[in-house]
C-alpha cells in the first residue's frame, strides 16, 4: 500500500448520495457486491426519490445508498454514516445532519458552483465558510479527474463524466479493501453490447483506486476482516428482500409441485418481484402483467381454481383495490398468496418509502366476516422463510393469506445460506379425484365444502375432473354442497367455520429471549423492527439493563402462546412504524396495557433512538 497505514476496524457505515442520476444505487450495490463476497456480515438501507426525475440538484432528487458492514453479526444499516461520499451540494445538504462529528465527507469539489449551491440555499460554500470544521473532509475533483482518466477513449466529455460514481467507487474500494474482480466483471458484462462503455467504465474505477493510492490526502486506508464468526457453514449470497421473497414463491411451488402463477400490476416497490419471477418460466412461473390491481387478483384466483399455486403482489393502494377479491377467495376457501410491500400512505403516500401501517387493512379490511392469515418477515433474507410459510398455510388451510413485507425489507440486503433442497418443507397438495359423500339412495357425489377434520380445509378439485363438476362464486354456499344458499342458520355456521378454521392454524409458540430471566419489560416487534429492536437491546444488556424480546411472524392467528408469554412482563412495548397497529390488537385481545412507540417518517428506527426509548420504559 506504497507505505501508508492501514487501520483495522470492526464496523463502517458508508452512505453514497448524489443526485438521482448520478447511479448511486449503482455504485452502492456494487459495493455491497464486493463486500459480500469478502465475507462481511452487511445490512443495506437504499433511499430514494418517489419522482421518476426530480430536477438535477435539487433536494427532492436526491439519492442515497447506506451500507453496514462488520466483521460480527450486525442487524441494521447503521445509525450514522462514517463516511458520506456527496456527488453535488443537495447531496451534501440533504445528508450532513446524519453525520457525525469527526466522520470523513468525501465531496465532488466539481460540482460546487455558485449556482448549484444557490439552488439549496447555501448563500456561501460549505467548503469553505467553515461549516465542515468537525469533519475530515477530502475534497476531490471527482468529474474532472474522471474526465483526465478518459480523455484516451472515445467518448464526450459529458458522458465521460458520467462514469464519475465508478471514479468515486474504486476510491472506496482502495479506502477499505475491497476485491474488485467482481466490479469490473459486472461491467463488461453489463455492456457487453457496447464494449468502449465497459472500457471507460472500468477505466474510471482503476482511476479511482490508483488515485486513492497515490494522493497524499488519503493517508489511511481501513480493513474490516470478514465476519467469520457470524455464520454457520455454508454457501451465502448478498440478497434483496424482494428477490429473497420471488426465490420463496419459486421453491414454494416447486415443493408443491404445482405451476406458480403471478397476477401482478406494477407499483413500487413490489414491481422487482413481477419482474424477477418473469425471468423463470423454466420453473413453471407464469406472469400476467395486469391492465389494473383488479384484474390481476382476479386472474390469480382464477389460477388458484385452476389448480395453480396462485399469487398477487402489491402495496397498501393495490391492496385496498384487491380487497374484494380477496374476500371472494375467503367465500371460494382457494388458495392465494397476497403480498403486500407496504409503503407510506394513505392513498399515492410514500411510493419510497417504508412503513408497517397496512396491518390493520390486512386483518379487517374487507366486507363481512372475512378473516386471511397473516404472515411477516423480518429481515431481507427471512423473506425466502416466510414465502414458503405463507404458501404452506394457504395449501394446507385453502384460505387466501396475506405476506406483509414493506420498503425496507424489500430494498434493503445481507448475506443469506442458500438452504439445501432436502432442508425446504414437504408442500405437496391431493387434489380431488373422485366424489367424497354418498347421498341417501347410495348415489355417490362430490360436496366441494366437505371438509378435513382437522384443517376444516375443503377439497380442491381441478376443474374438468370428470365427476367433480360444483359450483362457486360470491353468493354464500350451502355447508356441504356449495349450492347457493339464504338460509340465515347456514350462513351463521358457514361465518363461524371459517374463522374456527384460521384460528386453528398450526403456528409455533412465540418464545422470549430473557437471558436471565429477570426482565420486567418485553418488547414486542413484527416484521422489519426486528433489526433495530434486536441491535437496540444488545445496546441495553452490554450496559447491564435487564430487558427481553419476542418478534411474531404470525399475526393471524397469533401464537397460543403469546397472552401468557406477555402476562409475565410488568410492562410490554411495542415498536412499530405506523401509529399503533399491532398495540391496538394486542390490547383488545389480551387485555394487556401494551405501550406504543411509533415512527412514520418514511424511514426505519434507529437502534440508538429506540435504545434511548427502551431504556426509559425500564427505568420507568
Amino acid at each position: 500500500m506504497s507505505g501508508k497505514e492501514v487501520r483495522r476496524l470492526d464496523r463502517v457505515i458508508i452512505r453514497f448520495a448524489g443526485d438521482s442520476g448520478d447511479g448511486m444505487q449503482l455504485t452502492g450495490d456494487r459495493f455491497t457486491s464486493e463486500t459480500a463476497s469478502f465475507g462481511n456480515d452487511l445490512s443495506t438501507l437504499p433511499n430514494f426519490p418517489a419522482e421518476i426525475r426530480a430536477p438535477a440538484g435539487t433536494l427532492p432528487g436526491v439519492s442515497s445508498f447506506q451500507l453496514h458492514f462488520a466483521d460480527h453479526d450486525i442487524l441494521t444499516p447503521g445509525d450514522a454514516p462514517n463516511v458520506l461520499v456527496a456527488m453535488n451540494p443537495a447531496a451534501l445538504k440533504a445528508n450532513i445532519a446524519d453525520v457525525p462529528r469527526g466522520a470523513e465527507i468525501i465531496v465532488n469539489t466539481d460540482e460546487f458552483t455558485k449556482r448549484a449551491m444557490a439552488k439549496v440555499g447555501y448563500e456561501t460554500s460549505p467548503l469553505d465558510d467553515g461549516s465542515l470544521d468537525n469533519y475530515r473532509v477530502h475534497r476531490v475533483p471527482l468529474t474532472t479527474l474522471t474526465i483526465e482518466a478518459l480523455k484516451d477513449f472515445d467518448v464526450g466529455r459529458k458522458d465521460a463524466g458520467r462514469s464519475k460514481n465508478m471514479f468515486a467507487l474504486g476510491l472506496l474500494s482502495w479506502m477499505y479493501h475491497r476485491p474488485t474482480d467482481q466490479t469490473e466483471h459486472f461491467l463488461r458484462t453489463k455492456f457487453a453490447k457496447k464494449p468502449q462503455v465497459a472500457q471507460a467504465n472500468i477505466a474510471a474505477f482503476r482511476a479511482g483506486w490508483n488515485f486513492g493510492e497515490t494522493t497524499e490526502d488519503f493517508a489511511v486506508s481501513y480493513e474490516v476482516a470478514p465476519a467469520r464468526k457470524a455464520f454457520p457453514p455454508g454457501t451465502y449470497r448478498n440478497i434483496s428482500g424482494n428477490l429473497a421473497l420471488s426465490y420463496g414463491l419459486i421453491a414454494a411451488s416447486r415443493q408443491a409441485d404445482l405451476p406458480l402463477f403471478l397476477g401482478s400490476y406494477p407499483i413500487t416497490p413490489a414491481s422487482d418481484v413481477l419482474h424477477e419471477l418473469s425471468r423463470h418460466k423454466n420453473f413453471g412461473v407464469r406472469t400476467f402483467q395486469a391492465e389494473d390491481e383488479i384484474a390481476g387478483i382476479g386472474a390469480a384466483l382464477g389460477a388458484a381454481f385452476g389448480g395453480a399455486l396462485g399469487v398477487t403482489t402489491t402495496s397498501g393502494p393495490g391492496v385496498a383495490l384487491k380487497s374484494e377479491t380477496i374476500g371472494l377467495a375467503v367465500s371460494l376457501e382457494l388458495p392465494l398468496l397476497v403480498v403486500d410491500i407496504q409503503r407510506g400512505g394513505p392513498s399515492t403516500g410514500l411510493p419510497t418509502k417504508t412503513e408497517q401501517a397496512d396491518l390493520l387493512q390486512a386483518m379487517y379490511g374487507r366486507n363481512g366476516e372475512a378473516p386471511v392469515p397473516i404472515v411477516a418477515p423480518a429481515t431481507p433474507a427471512d423473506c425466502f422463510t416466510a414465502a414458503l410459510e405463507a404458501a404452506r398455510i394457504a395449501l394446507t388451510y385453502r384460505t387466501p393469506v396475506f405476506l406483509l413485507s414493506d420498503g425496507y425489507l424489500a430494498n434493503g440486503s445481507e448475506p443469506w445460506r442458500i438452504p439445501e433442497v432436502d432442508d425446504l418443507p414437504d408442500l405437496r397438495v391431493h387434489f380431488a379425484k373422485e366424489p367424497n359423500h354418498r347421498l341417501e339412495d347410495g348415489t355417490e357425489v362430490f360436496w366441494p365444502y366437505k371438509r378435513d377434520p382437522q384443517t376444516l380445509a375443503r377439497p380442491w378439485a381441478v376443474p374438468g375432473t370428470p365427476g367433480l363438476e360444483h359450483r362457486v362464486g360470491g353468493i354464500e354456499k350451502q355447508d356441504g354442497t356449495g349450492n347457493i344458499s339464504y338460509d340465515p342458520a347456514n350462513h351463521d355456521l358457514m361465518v363461524r367455520t371459517r374463522q374456527a378454521k384460521i384460528d386453528g392454524i398450526d403456528v409455533p409458540d412465540i418464545e422470549a429471549d430473557d437471558p436471565d430471566g429477570a426482565a420486567n419489560v418485553l418488547v414486542l416487534g413484527w416484521g422489519s423492527t426486528y433489526g433495530p429492536i434486536t441491535a437496540a437491546v444488545r445496546r441495553l444488556r452490554r450496559n447491564g439493563q435487564h430487558i427481553a424480546q419476542a418478534h411474531l411472524r404470525h399475526l393471524n392467528p397469533l401464537p397460543g402462546n403469546l397472552g401468557a408469554l406477555l402476562r409475565n412482563y410488568e410492562k410490554v412495548v411495542v415498536p412499530e412504524m405506523n401509529l399503533g397497529q399491532l398495540a391496538t390488537l394486542v390490547r383488545a385481545k389480551y387485555l394487556v396495557d401494551a405501550h406504543s412507540y411509533t415512527q412514520v417518517n418514511g424511514m426505519p428506527f434507529k437502534a440508538e433512538q429506540l435504545a434511548t426509548a427502551l431504556k426509559e420504559a425500564t427505568n420507568d
